[in-house]
């Protein structure tokens, strides 16, 4: 299988989605638009993935490739080829097929539950975890569901937390890739930014890893091979 990944920020961790691609035996195509780097008119891919990034789905006049980039999850999604969108990923999803997205209005950082829908625990992809599992997070956008959309999974703060179109484009605003050591470097890479987010993060963080941290890393691995399952 070849499947398209799509970088939107300087450091991007593939983590637990890509220990799964690669237990598939994987080809990778990745592209990088964030940095100048054109998105291509055509991908020719069995899949694709959209990850996260620290602009907003709608930041067209910083970065002009988005609407390029909605347009090019609806065409995957439209040629029944499976979706992927992770955080940033899942609001331009959103987009790309009408939902709204907000901006500021719904922070979220850390190891946080996540609840399933009846919809979510019938899911192909989602049934993989329990009704509720934490998983980690770090946003403070949000989105309304597209018109078509199957609303998957919620959280306190979140309310959209997961969905899916048709039979295997699926959106999450929930952090799975980010396992144990993602979150590691992500604050040591960015202590300012995670102090301003979750004040007295550092203390916190080995306990939350050993506990909430180990937990997450066994749901988000079960949703990656989950998603890779669907791709032919």
């Amino acid at each position: 299988m070849r499947v398209a990944i799509i970088e939107n920020t300087r450091i991007t961790h593939h983590g637990q989605l890509g220990v799964a691609l690669h237990e598939a035996a994987a080809l990778i195509d990745l592209c990088k638009p964030w940095s100048g780097q054109p998105l291509p008119d055509r991908i020719e891919a069995d899949a694709l993935v959209v990850f996260g990034g620290e602009q907003a789905a709608t930041d067209d006049h910083t970065h002009p490739y988005l609407p390029q980039l909605a347009d090019l999850m609806a065409a995957f999604s439209q040629a029944d080829k499976p979706v992927l969108g992770i955080c940033l990923g899942s609001q331009l999803l959103a987009r790309a097929f009408g939902g709204e997205n907000h901006l500021g209005i719904a922070p979220e950082f850390g190891w946080t539950d996540v609840t399933l829908t009846e919809a979510g625990r019938a899911d192909p992809v989602l049934s993989a975890v329990p009704l509720t599992f934490p998983i980690f997070q770090w946003h403070s956008d949000t989105f309304t569901l597209p018109q078509d959309a199957v609303h998957l999974a919620t959280s306190r703060v979140a309310p959209h937390q997961a969905f899916r179109l048709g039979r295997a484009t699926y959106g999450t605003q929930f952090h799975f890739e980010a396992s144990r050591s993602v979150v590691r470097d992500w604050s040591r890479t960015f202590p300012d930014l995670v102090e301003k987010n979750s004040p007295g993060w550092a203390a916190r963080h080995d306990a939350l890893a050993a506990t909430r941290g180990a937990e997450a890393d066994a749901h988000g691995l079960a949703l990656a091979r989950a998603w890779v399952g669907l791709i032919a």
